[in-house]
């Protein structure tokens, strides 16, 4: 089968809804992702076209979607490309429509707190160290602590990224 898959950064724009059915449950939620390039002649950031999509997650995705994404939130979206077609007054009107795999905030633009879902197993011990010396690590815990782990940002690090033509 040749699905398309896309990954999306955008903002959702609507109040997550979610639906309970006969096959399980939907989250629905629009979703707006504007291009934005740095323009080297004003010297300023500027907003290109905004690509607005319509964001299906089932099931277990569901929930923690529901429970978790607000409008405004910054998000990240990938999942399988569609087209979902309508007929109305006016005619055939068709929109794009993703459903998703995986949702999660874009951390690039603020701070999260994740809380695994009853249903995640929990942390199990990984294999012995392969280095003597090494402390056993936990999966989803590895380099939690430790001052070498987290270094502070430095500014000049952070130039600006010219636009791509």
């Amino acid at each position: 089968m040749n699905d398309t898959h896309v990954t999306v950064v955008g903002n959702v724009v609507d109040s997550p809804r979610r639906v309970s059915l006969e096959n399980g449950a939907v989250t629905n939620f629009r979703l707006a992702s504007t291009a934005r390039r740095f323009d080297p002649q004003t010297q300023e950031f500027v907003d290109a076209g905004t690509f607005w999509v319509d964001v299906e997650c089932w099931n277990d995705l569901s929930g923690n979607v529901s429970g978790s994404v607000s409008k405004g939130d910054p998000v990240i979206v990938q999942g399988t490309l569609t087209t979902h077609s309508w007929e109305s007054e006016n005619g055939r009107r068709s929109t794009p429509r993703i459903r998703a795999a995986v949702v999660g905030h874009n951390l690039a633009r603020g701070v999260g707190v994740f809380r695994r879902s009853r249903s995640a197993r929990p942390a199990e011990p990984v294999p012995a160290p392969a280095h003597p010396g090494d402390e056993e690590l936990v999966r989803g815990r590895d380099y939690e602590a430790g001052p070498e782990t987290l270094h502070s940002v430095d500014t000049a690090d952070l130039a600006t990224e010219p636009a791509h033509t």
